[in-house]
């Protein structure tokens, strides 16, 4: 007998519905065919034992499995469950007809017990997307998959509570969760805030500036200053997510595993804060079986890159592309994968492998070239995609022992909100661009003019200071968005003076 069960194969952040067809005839014979991996192939044994284990036993008979599309590669082991009952409904032991209106995905143990699986939100969309009726799954996954609504989603722990199910002898209670609710509510919980750090009032302006622009920031400064701190709290002032982003950021960590039983959708920014022995792949996402790396992991949130020299030049460099593209395309031979890779850059370094070149106090120990050296291992192309350079010294003793409370991180958002109505309001009309830092050529031209005073102020600047000519444009850039955060309309030439002061690498002679 002939018998039809969906699964779904996920390719990058997007599922495929996969057809399996299960035929028992006379025979002696087990076949899996349509591009099985060696885990779909191992679901033999799985699926054998599992049956066995809850009274059951395989067909002794021929059973030739087909997973179509055929030139589509099968990988994992989640197709166990569909196997299983599709291998149950070609021998008659259950009904087949409700099969054709669910999507059944699951691993299963020895026993038959469920363990869970990636990719499950992916999944559940592509299953309403074609009408099924229901998805089953294993239980610790039910919530993930939840958040998609018109679409029944069945958790179940065992093989056995599924071959009843379709027996019509156990009922299966469909998980729901109240998407919007548990959103909102969770939106703001956060462990850290701003009002944490004492002193560094110039480093937080320059964090909330980065925050209202979209800009990338690199943050210098000896051992202890702060930098780590600061950084990890650059989240709680960013936009809080939309449901939309909150859906795409949830499918990618999704796609990777990384999405617990308890948690239904992702509601904060995401903070990826990746050691510098990372390898190129993890970081920007492939592999033999590619998987999202940490630059899309990082989507609608941050990536900290601490100690920035210290990362691999061949690590630091495939990160250039995706930092323009704010997605990375990977290619094999028979297909090729997008993943959505909009992030913010926040770097941190030592001025010099001693770490106190510049220091208040402390004398820098290095030798002579050695600072220069030390700043070269970034690139040029990549020290230029980042907006702002910001000098930090350590925090004084008195300014640590006030008891006065910092402004909060709510203060600071909702300015930081204020000035993003404001960047969206002005590019609602161009695709692509959602904030200052995304601004092209043609975009600066119209939306960053500066008056006589300021073009003249600019101008010193650049003859004083010896600015390199990359820095004219990120200049413009991040006034642009001082203007936007002093709610004006114009950029005036104070708003030019703070600019030109978050270039600090850019000044000749910096380094000595």
């Amino acid at each position: 007998m002939l018998v039809k069960t969906f699964g779904a194969a996920v390719q990058g952040i997007n599922a495929t519905l996969i057809t399996i067809e299960v035929n028992v005839s006379q025979g002696i014979r087990f076949m899996i065919v349509g591009l099985p991996d060696n885990a779909v192939r191992e679901s033999h044994e799985r699926v054998a034992s599992a049956l066995k284990y809850n009274g059951y036993d395989l067909p002794r008979k021929q059973v030739i499995i087909n997973m179509a599309p055929a030139d589509i590669r099968k990988e994992g082991s989640a197709y166990d469950l569909p196997l299983a009952i599709g291998i149950m409904a070609a021998s008659e032991k259950i009904p087949h007809e409700e099969l054709e209106n669910y999507v059944i995905m699951g691993e299963l143990s020895l026993d038959g017990s469920m363990r869970p699986i990636k990719g499950v939100l992916p999944i559940a969309i592509k299953a309403r997307e074609e009408k099924f009726k229901g998805f089953i799954l294993p239980k610790e996954n039910a919530r993930e998959a939840a958040v998609v609504n018109n679409l029944d989603v069945y958790g179940v722990e065992n093989i056995k509570e599924v071959i009843g199910f379709f027996k019509g002898e156990t009922t299966l209670e469909p998980t729901i969760v109240n998407t919007r609710e548990e959103f909102y509510q969770h939106l703001n919980l956060s462990d850290i805030d701003f009002s944490d750090v004492k002193g560094q009032e110039n480093v937080k302006r320059a964090l909330e500036v980065a925050a209202a622009g979209g800009h990338n920031i690199i943050l210098v400064g000896p051992p202890g200053a702060g930098k780590s701190m600061l950084a990890k709290r650059l989240p709680t002032i960013l936009p809080p997510l939309s449901l939309h982003e909150a859906l795409e950021t949830t499918k990618i960590h999704s796609v990777a595993g990384n999405i617990d039983s308890d948690t239904s959708l992702i509601s904060q920014r995401p903070f990826r804060s990746p050691h510098h022995t990372i390898s190129d792949v993890a970081l920007v996402g492939g592999g033999t079986f590619p998987q999202p790396g940490e630059i899309s992991l990082a989507h609608n949130g941050v990536l900290f890159l601490d100690e920035l020299p210290e990362f691999k030049r061949t690590v630091l460099e495939v990160m250039r592309q995706p930092l323009e593209d704010r997605k990375i395309s990977i290619s094999r031979a028979k297909f090729a994968i997008d993943y959505p890779a909009s992030f913010m850059l926040v770097a941190s370094m030592n001025p010099c492998p001693c770490g106190y070149y510049n220091h208040p106090t402390r004398e820098c120990v290095c030798s002579p070239g050695v600072v220069q050296k030390y700043l070269s291992r970034i690139s040029g192309p990549l020290l230029d995609r980042i907006d702002l350079h910001i000098e930090i010294v350590p925090v004084p003793f008195e300014k640590m022992a006030e008891l006065k409370p910092s402004e909060s991180s709510d203060a600071v958002r909702q300015r930081v909100v204020k000035a993003r109505e404001i960047q969206a309001r002005r590019f609602r009309d161009v695709d692509g661009v959602y904030n200052n830092a995304q601004m092209s050529s043609k975009l600066l031209r119209e939306h960053a003019k500066i008056d006589k005073p300021g073009s003249e102020l600019l101008k010193n600047a650049m003859l004083k200071l010896n600015l390199s000519a990359r820095a004219y444009d990120r200049i413009l850039k991040v006034s642009r968005t001082i203007a936007d955060l002093d709610d004006s309309e114009n950029i005036m030439p104070y708003h030019l003076a703070e600019a030109i002061n978050y270039r600090n690498l850019d000044r000749e002679g910096w380094a000595g």
